[in-house]
């Protein structure tokens, strides 16, 4: 049997990991400014990651929501008590979106309508309506097309009031990412949320936060949407959660009030996810991690401002994206194969930085040295 071939690879093989840095199989060492997509929040193989996961691997690895599961209960006042929405609810699921079908059902269930209004570069995930929402025809398939999604222009409050005069009684929710990773690391303005939550409040909606990429502590802040200053009714988060480790959540404010099988399972929430997530937050927590991210984070966005010939740099925290021109579309490969650095990228030309949270400024200064180097050709 061969692998279904819908991942263009790098030739390389990561066979071990610390921190910010790998190793390939020919013992080449590499620092990792991409996290495995945003997901390597706390650092590769942190000792304490492992030992929390090996211990709960000797107790007991899995078994259903059927049972109670502590575990779940522990996460929960973790995640309250860190991302500072202790009165919120969590439901614990896979993926980011899982996630996201999830937030989208719970808001059609709590309001009875169908619409769902998403905005232009947004990707919220390939499941069927989290695809849906997600501005990139292409991965739409046939059976995932739906009248009820409705795209608006990013950061454009004129547009979003006019739609909510238009039909705003059949708004279920409006989901949005704080910084649109996959859309070129574009922020979502304070003013836009604002106003996102003030219509919603207006007119029964649910605002949904999609966390899964700029969440989880990597602007500073734990969720980025909180710099508007309002909150949203449900935050989406996978990801960084589990530092690798597949875990995913929903946290949903009070007014929302579940029953039984309203949202289900099999896999989320269980005892080795816990014991991941659980080991997240509290090297969090213990290592200071929101405070490195916003610091080491200005410092690189304020370094890379210096550079010349770039078009434009953007993001929060440790969520960059550098905009580069039509003739510098070479700078990521070279990155990688010359300088033995891992980065992500967004179409056409926006190099992304997705590192853990735990990057040393040492490390920053190791980027841009190279960045520089591969700027000049």
């Amino acid at each position: 049997m061969n692998l279904f071939d819908v991942y263009p690879l790098n030739d390389i093989e990561i066979i071990k990991a610390s921190g910010s840095t790998v190793w390939d199989a020919n013992g080449q060492e590499y620092l990792d400014l991409y996290g495995g997509h945003a997901v390597i929040s706390i650092g590769h193989t942190h000792p304490h990651y492992v030992k929390r996961l090996t211990d709960q691997l000797n107790k007991v690895g899995f078994y259903s929501n059927s049972v109670k599961i502590p575990l779940q209960v522990a996460l929960a006042e973790k995640l309250g008590q860190v991302s500072g929405k202790p009165d919120y609810q969590l439901f614990l699921c896979n993926s980011g979106a899982e996630a996201n079908e999830n937030a989208l059902k719970l808001a059609s269930f709590y309001n009875g309508r169908k619409k769902v209004i998403a905005f232009k570069g947004a990707f919220h995930g390939r499941t069927s309506l989290a695809v849906s929402a997600t501005d990139n025809p292409k991965i739409v398939a046939p059976v995932n097309q739906t009248d009820n999604i409705v795209f608006l222009p990013h950061n454009d409050v004129k547009a979003l009031e006019q739609a909510f005069l238009e039909f705003g009684d059949q708004v279920s929710a409006v989901i949005i990412e704080g910084i649109q990773g996959v859309g070129g690391i574009q922020e979502a303005s304070v003013a836009f949320l604002q106003k996102i939550r003030a219509l919603c409040d207006t007119y029964n909606a649910v605002y949904i936060a999609d966390s899964v990429q700029c969440g989880y502590g990597r602007t500073g802040l734990f969720y980025s949407h909180d710099f508007a200053g309002v909150n949203a009714d449900v935050y989406t988060m996978a990801k960084g959660m589990g530092n690798g480790f597949p875990v995913a959540g929903i946290s949903i404010a009070p007014k929302f009030k579940p029953w039984h099988g309203m949202l289900g399972t099999t896999f989320g929430g269980n005892h080795l996810a816990c014991a991941a997530a659980l080991a997240v937050l509290e090297i969090i927590e213990q290592d200071n991690l929101l405070q490195n991210a916003e610091v080491v984070g200005t410092y690189l966005i304020e370094e890379l401002k210096k550079i010349e010939g770039i078009n434009e740099v953007r993001g929060r925290g440790l969520m960059i994206g550098i905009d580069l021109p039509a003739d510098k579309a070479y700078v990521k490969k070279d990155l990688l194969f010359k300088q033995h650095i891992f980065t992500g990228e967004a179409k056409p030309n926006v190099i992304r930085l997705l590192p853990a949270l735990s990057l040393s400024k040492a490390q920053a200064d190791q980027f841009l040295a190279n960045f520089k180097t591969v700027l000049k050709g």
